[in-house]
Formats: C-alpha cells, sequence, structure tokens
C-alpha cells in the first residue's frame, strides 16, 4: 500500500482532487490531499512544503503528485521527507534559482499560449478564461458544483522569491501531461519536461484538470506508476 499525497494548483484546494481521492483509496492506498495556504499574503513556497510535510505527518510509502504550481513546492518536500516517486501532473517545471513569476517568460508560455489558441481556432491573444481553459471537458455536474464553490484567492508572494534549490532531488520523477491541455498545451510541456529534465512525458487524454475530468483514468496511471516503480526498486 502506497500512500498518494496530492497537491493541488495555484487558487485551488483539497477538493480538486474530490473525485480522484475514492478511486485510489478503492485500490488499496491511503490518500492525503493537502490544503495550501494560498490566500496567506505571509506564505511563500517554504510554508507550501511546510503545508504538505504537516499533512504527511508519519507516513511513508509516499508518492507525491503535484498538480500546475505545485511543481514548484513538490520537490521542496522531497528534501524533507523520503519520497518514493514524484508525479507532476500538468505541472510547472522549475529551474534553480527561477521565481514561478519568472517562469512564465522564461519558458516562453504566453507564446505556445497563442500557438495553441490559433490552432484551436480561438483568439489567439484571449484572457485566461476559467471554462475555456480549465474546465472545457469536465462534466457540466461537476463544473456546476467547482463554480457554485467560486476560485480561491491566490497570494501573489510565493510567486516572488527564486526557487531555493539548486539542483533536482534525486528522486524518481514521472510527467504526466495532458494532449487537450489550452492552458499547458502539449507541444509546450513536451519540450519543457526534455529541456529541464531529460524525461519524454507520459501523455493521456484531457485538458489542465483531468482529476475533474477523468479521476478514474488519472488514478489508473497513479497507480501504474507506483507498481513500476515497485518492480524497478526490486
Amino acid at each position: 500500500m502506497a500512500t498518494f499525497v496530492l497537491i493541488h494548483g495555484a487558487g485551488d484546494d483539497s477538493w480538486y482532487w474530490h473525485l480522484v481521492v475514492p478511486e485510489l483509496r478503492a485500490r488499496g492506498h491511503e490518500v492525503v490531499a493537502v490544503d495550501l495556504p494560498c490566500e496567506d499574503d505571509s506564505a511563500g513556497l517554504p510554508e507550501y512544503a511546510d503545508a504538505v510535510v504537516e499533512a504527511i505527518g508519519d507516513r511513508t510509502d509516499l508518492v507525491l503528485v503535484a498538480q500546475s504550481m505545485a511543481g514548484f513546492t513538490a520537490p521542496l518536500v522531497c528534501e524533507r521527507v523520503p519520497v518514493d516517486l514524484m508525479v507532476l501532473l500538468a505541472a510547472m517545471v522549475p529551474a534553480p534559482g527561477e521565481s514561478p513569476g519568472d517562469w512564465w517568460d522564461n519558458t516562453g508560455w504566453e507564446q505556445a499560449r497563442r500557438e495553441q489558441n490559433q490552432r484551436d481556432g480561438r483568439d489567439p491573444d484571449a484572457e485566461v478564461d476559467v471554462i475555456a481553459d480549465f474546465l472545457h471537458d469536465v462534466p457540466p455536474d461537476v463544473v456546476a458544483d467547482a463554480m457554485a464553490r467560486g476560485e480561491r484567492r491566490q497570494s501573489g508572494t510565493p510567486f516572488e522569491k527564486p526557487w531555493p534549490l539548486t539542483a533536482w532531488p534525486d528522486v524518481p520523477t514521472r510527467v504526466l501531461i495532458c494532449r487537450d491541455d489550452r492552458f499547458f498545451p502539449a507541444d509546450f510541456m513536451r519540450r519543457v519536461a526534455r529541456e529541464r529534465l531529460g524525461i519524454t512525458p507520459d501523455e493521456m487524454d484531457g485538458g489542465h484538470v483531468p482529476a475533474l475530468s477523468r479521476p478514474r483514468d488519472l488514478a489508473d496511471r497513479l497507480v501504474a506508476y507506483r507498481s513500476q516503480w515497485e518492480r524497478a526498486a526490486g
């Protein structure tokens, strides 16, 4: 049995994982879905890592799953607790000394998103839209629940300071991207994973929030990653 530690992205909370949690538990695993202090202007990346470490407690056999901005947090957790496997899910991949605020320009995200919008026949200069960019492939009832809950305020504090690690942690890492992601387009994510980690990412159908659109498929992927790690570890 593994403990899957699920870390949400910016302006979100643990509800994001509410459809994945029962799927993983039904497969015999323990699950910890963390709430990060997104609204706290005194909290930066170290405090985000604190929240994850506190939620983990004394649990072991850890698989960290980092959605979107949590790609900046999960590696910091790996420096503080023993982690068997880290899964980056449609996630930002930081470079040493890079702040989350600088990541966008450094990776060429804006141009990549414009090009994806053009390929999809949308306005290349359209502002980011919750429905069009994040929830476009999510079932209507789940969209309704998400919209009723509203979006958490995301403090700008964690975007300001450099990522403190000098190198990627020595932890087995898998990158899982989504072929229909409009926010982090697949071509863009393939390049970032290759340039920054030397990894060819795995791919699944769906947009930027597969925990809401394809929870069963995502759970199958995560459990398969854990099984592959166990076999490799002997």
